[in-house]
C-alpha cells in the first residue's frame, strides 16, 4: 500500500502500543512521519504552538489522531474538550480516532457523540484497520 497521510500522531503512554503501532505504519508505508506524546498535555501544548505558530508548525500537524482514554497527567477525555476548543483554528483536515482497551459501552458512546471523534477503536487495532483508516483519510 502506497502513503497517504504526511503525519499521524498517537497519544498514549503505552510504550509497547506506541512502537508497534509505530513499526506498523513504518513497514506498511502509511505515513513520512509520527508524532508521539505520552499524555493529552504534551500533544494539547503541541497544537496548541502549532495555532499561534501556523507558519512554522502548520506543515507538522497531523491529519490523524490515535488517542487512548487512560493516561497520565491529561487523560483522552479531557484532551478532548481542550482540544474540541481549538480543532476548527488549525488549518489542516484531522481525523481523531480514539483507541482504547475498553470495551465499556458506556465509553464508546460518549466518545463516539463527539463532533470531532471519527470512530471509537478497541485495541489492539489490526492492520487491516489501519489501512482503512489511512485509506479513509487520504
Amino acid at each position: 500500500m502506497s502513503q497517504t497521510i504526511d503525519s499521524v500522531c498517537i497519544i498514549d503512554d503505552d510504550t509497547i502500543y506506541v512502537n508497534l503501532v509505530s513499526k506498523i505504519i513504518e513497514l506498511k508505508k502509511l505515513s513520512d512521519r509520527v508524532l508521539v506524546f505520552n499524555n493529552g498535555k504534551e500533544a494539547l501544548d503541541f497544537f496548541l504552538d502549532a495555532m499561534t505558530n501556523m507558519t512554522s508548525k502548520n506543515k507538522e500537524v497531523p491529519q490523524v489522531i490515535f488517542l487512548d482514554l487512560n493516561m497520565p497527567i491529561m487523560d483522552g477525555w479531557e484532551f478532548l474538550q481542550h482540544f474540541q476548543a481549538i480543532k476548527s483554528k488549525l488549518d489542516t483536515n484531522i481525523n481523531l480516532y480514539v483507541v482504547s482497551s475498553s470495551i465499556d459501552s458506556r465509553d464508546i458512546d460518549r466518545a463516539r457523540a463527539i463532533e470531532i471523534v471519527s470512530d471509537y477503536l478497541t485495541k489492539p487495532i489490526n492492520i487491516d484497520d489501519f489501512e482503512r483508516i489511512f485509506t479513509e483519510n487520504k
